[in-house]
């Protein structure tokens, strides 16, 4: 039987899916512009920031790897672990990123980082490619609402090489809708693990592989932390859980 937070995945999955879906047509309308394909890993390298929602979505795929693989990829990360503690000493479980404001986190991954990912296969495919985060699954093209409204106007220098994507209305698509139900989702899941909701917490993917995050107490956790996570600049909402007995 699906426990909450399963239920909570398994939305955040079906979401996810529609992206892939809108990814999927864009190519199928316009291929001839768009080098992204499996094996090509351009864009597996150096860190950047996930929500706590694709981090636990991604242990999903961690857990369900043959253990060999799994422990390279924990050694990996584990290595990745060490040198950020180098900036950050004070990383710890469950490696929440929020206990500093956002303009501090450029510490942590620099433009320049060319580190695989732990999560990268010799091969060049992603070990765990079905439960890999949203933002892996909208790089390489420009986000362009429905409405016209562009929500990110960068792409991979290997697409679009003679052409200006922007331009082009059948990689358009409902991005407005998406990432509201995905904060939707995501507050779902702050509320279920801390009785609070939350817009933002994030992590690495690296950091997102060392930890059960399913198992972590994160209720103790917030007790201890919450505070300090307000003082960054990351409040929670005005919905809070109810008392017990009531």
């Amino acid at each position: 039987m699906n426990t909450p937070l399963d239920v909570i995945l398994d939305d955040y999955g079906k979401l996810l899916e529609s992206v892939d879906g809108w990814f999927a047509r864009s190519i199928a309308r316009d291929g001839k512009n768009i080098a992204c394909a499996k094996g090509c890993s351009e864009c597996c390298r150096g860190l950047f920031d996930v929500t706590l929602l694709d981090a636990m979505y991604l242990r999903r795929g961690v857990e369900m790897l043959e253990p060999g693989l799994r422990r390279r990829a924990m050694d990996s990360a584990a290595g990745r672990l060490a040198s950020l503690r180098e900036a950050w000493p004070e990383l710890e479980p469950p490696f929440i990123l929020n206990m500093r404001p956002e303009e501090e986190w450029e510490t942590l991954m620099p433009d320049d980082d060319e580190t695989p990912c732990p999560l990268l296969g010799d091969d060049g495919f992603c070990m765990v490619y079905r439960f890999r985060p949203m933002t892996c699954r909208l790089h390489g093209i420009p986000l362009v609402d429905e409405s016209g409204e562009i929500m990110h106007d960068e792409w991979c220098t290997l697409n679009y090489v003679s052409v200006d994507p922007l331009l082009r209305k059948d990689l358009r698509w409902g991005f407005k809708t998406c990432f509201k139900e995905e904060l939707s989702i995501f507050r779902r899941l702050t509320f279920h693990l801390l009785g609070k909701e939350l817009n933002e917490l994030d992590t690495l993917i690296p950091l997102a592989v060392l930890v059960d995050l399913k198992s972590f107490d994160w209720k103790d956790w917030w007790l201890i932390n919450a505070r300090r996570i307000r003082e960054a600049g990351f409040p929670e909402t005005d919905r809070q859980a109810p008392e017990p007995g009531i």
